[in-house]
This record gives C-alpha cells, structure tokens and sequence, in this order.
C-alpha cells in the first residue's frame, strides 16, 4: 500500500521503497539531460506515469516500511496499517452513495485526509512521536489535540439534531448509514490492532483520535439515517 514514496523527519528524507526513490531520480536525470526547460520536466513526467505499479518486490509476503526497513506482510504494524487502509475505503463507498448534504461529503473527505496521515504515521516504526513527521510535499502526519477536539465538535453538532438514544439500535436505514454502521466496526478493528502495537509505540494523540473517531462514525450513521427519513430499529 501506498502512503507516500518519502517521508521527511526533520528535514532528512527517508524512502519508503528506496529502489523506487532511486530509479525516479535516475529517469529523472535522464530526462532533464536535455536541459532544464519545460520539455525536459514533460518528460520525466511521462517517465514517472511510464513506471509499473507492480515491482516483484514483495512476491515473498515481506513489505517496506519507512526507513528501508523490510518485515512480513502478517507483521502486527503492517495489519494495523492495513485496517486503516480499509477503513479509508469503506468511507470512500459511502461518499458514493452520495446520500447526503455537502456538510457530511466535506467531513467525511477530511476523515479520509486524516486516516491516510495515519497510516503513514504507522507505517514509521522509527518515529518518534514527539517529533513532527511529513510526507514528501510537506503534508503533516501528526495527529494533535486539535485534530481530536474537531471530531469532538462534529459529534456535539451532529446529536444536536438527533432525538436522544435511548435503547441500543441495529445497524442498518439507508445505504449510506449501513455503511457508516458498518465503517465503525472497522474502525474499532483498526484501534485495536493499533493498540496492540503498544502504547509505547504509538502516538498517545493517534489512539485518541480513532476512538473517537467510532464514535463520530455512529453519531454519523445516526444523523444520515435521520435526515434521510430512516427510521431507527431499537434492540
């Protein structure tokens, strides 16, 4: 999976798939030999759409890590990874529902934004959680404070609108709002395979952030469902 070719930790860059990293710069030069001008960068774009997206390189069950750093693909960091990846795509499906208001679409993208910071972040075994660590064009992969209260905000806004929760109720009502049901057990999967890491391990902000995070995706699932005229079915 894919969470960016290069990951910078105080300003050193580190590849995720160094031979890939290596080969882009070489094809690069190569392109560029011609001279630095608009033509030359046209080239080592096509150059870079030319590139397979399969590389052999894990035809062993092993993957990269950031760092250059080679483990199984049954390893537990690369399964956690792998359910927030999955979780990701499950709300990729419920954007295409396209069910909802442009205030659920814009929040739900930002969710995605942040669930692939993540992964990256879990996809750095070195990394000290103290510190800042982007991705190649300068995008943070910190989780803050900040990133934990604006769920908390969504949440607060969101069961403004909803009738108390009284009883447990079954997942299901619209397309969208299964989905989103169904999106949250992922995201408990993902924090418990996250937490198993240990706690040492992991950012103390990113467990905070996915635990709360179950929780907006029921508030969520709740909201899509009552909007859309769904009725709720009590346990």
């Amino acid at each position: 999976m894919w969470y960016g070719s290069v990951v910078s930790l105080q300003g050193n860059e580190r590849p995720l798939r160094s031979y890939q990293l290596k080969s882009w710069r070489r094809k690069t030069r190569l392109a560029a030999a011609g001279g630095m001008g608009d033509g030359s960068r046209r080239d080592a774009l096509r150059i870079l759409a030319a590139m397979k997206i399969y590389t052999r390189t894990g035809d062993q069950g092993q993957t990269g890590l950031f760092g250059g750093t080679r483990v199984s693909k049954a390893d537990p960091r690369v399964a956690a990874y792998g359910d927030v990846d999955e979780l990701n795509a499950c709300l990729g499906l419920v954007v295409a529902q396209g069910e909802f208001a442009g205030d659920v679409t814009d929040l739900l993208e930002q969710l995605q934004k942040d669930l692939f910071a993540i992964g990256a972040r879990l996809a750095n075994p070195g990394d000290n959680p103290d510190r800042r660590s982007t991705i190649d064009d300068g995008r943070s992969t910190t989780i803050t404070p900040a990133d934990v209260a604006r769920l908390e905000d969504w949440i607060d806004r969101l069961e403004a609108e909803l009738p108390p929760l009284r009883r447990f109720i079954l997942p299901g009502g619209s397309r969208a709002g299964a989905l989103l049901h169904f999106s949250r057990t992922v995201c408990r999967r993902a924090e418990r395979a996250i937490v198993s890491l240990g706690m040492d391990h992991v950012d103390e902000h990113l467990v905070i952030y996915v635990n709360r995070l179950s929780d907006l995706l029921f508030v969520l699932a709740r909201a899509v469902n009552h909007r859309s005229g769904q009725p709720e079915t009590p346990w």
